[in-house]
């Protein structure tokens, strides 16, 4: 992994963040990215650099907007070479019933959860092929593989990231690239961490909470670990992981057994 470079996408913070930080760890060059300044990441890239002693880029870009993707990798080919590990774990949510879903929001998670990927794996490949080496990873859901009411942006984008992975993993199979959908049940993050926040206002104590956010979800009880799951990007990116190609990758406490 020594040098590999990875450029993660949403990645200022969460599950992102954490896969950067492992990747770090194990030598590879990481580029983040975000809608945030660069000077509101600042402080998470230096530390990153500073811990792991690699180094670790921040380019900021809508997600949304195809021209500022296309900016992006390029600014990324331009400034340190070609990327071998892609981590498409930008993510927008809107929760509302479907006829007062407004279209406006169903158009940006389309956007930016979906179409966004499209446009990164097409840009990175070339650069995998010329290397005969890549590893790609589209960050799914539960909700890739079950349905779930007043989400149905979220439930749409993330199945249909499986059948972006399945058609890359296929294509790409012979260049010594593979493409993965990493499928997480509920993951604390500073998101759900809001969320849980919030319910806390019902003066039901924290652990309380934290039984009723997971009701119907994680049957293990706890929430995923963030690092866990980047503990499982490490794997799939060994040689051993390079068996591993067009899967769905659960790391969800048994949510999808039942």
């Amino acid at each position: 992994m020594q040098g590999k470079l990875a450029l993660i996408t949403g990645s200022a913070g969460g599950m992102g963040y954490a896969v950067a930080g492992r990747l770090a760890a194990a030598g590879c060059r990481v580029v983040l990215n975000g809608l945030e300044s660069a000077e509101q990441v600042e402080a998470q890239r230096a530390a990153l650099e500073k811990e792991h002693g690699v180094p670790v880029a921040y380019v900021q870009a809508d997600l949304a907007d195809a021209v500022q993707i296309e900016a992006m990798i390029e600014q990324v080919r331009r400034e340190h070479g070609g990327v071998e590990i892609l981590l498409n774990s930008a993510v927008v949510r809107h929760f509302a019933p479907i006829d007062q879903f407004p279209p406006e929001k169903w158009n940006q998670a389309i956007a930016v959860n979906l179409t966004a990927a499209f446009h990164t794996i097409r840009l990175c490949l070339p650069d995998m092929r010329k290397k005969g080496w890549g590893r790609i990873f589209n960050m799914t859901s539960v909700y890739g593989q079950r349905g779930t009411p007043n989400r149905v942006d979220y439930v749409t984008t993330k199945t249909a990231l499986l059948g972006i992975t399945r058609a890359v993993a296929v294509e790409a199979a012979a260049d010594g690239i593979t493409c993965n959908a990493l499928c997480p049940g509920a993951v604390h993050t500073p998101g759900i961490e809001a969320r849980l926040q919030k319910m806390m206002e019902n003066g039901k104590s924290r652990e309380e909470n934290v039984r009723e956010f997971l009701t119907g979800k994680n049957p293990s009880g706890r929430f995923i670990e963030a690092a866990h799951i980047a503990e499982l990007v490490l794997f799939l990116c060994s040689d051993a992981g390079g068996d591993i190609n067009g899967a769905m990758m659960p790391m969800e406490g048994g949510w999808l057994a039942g």
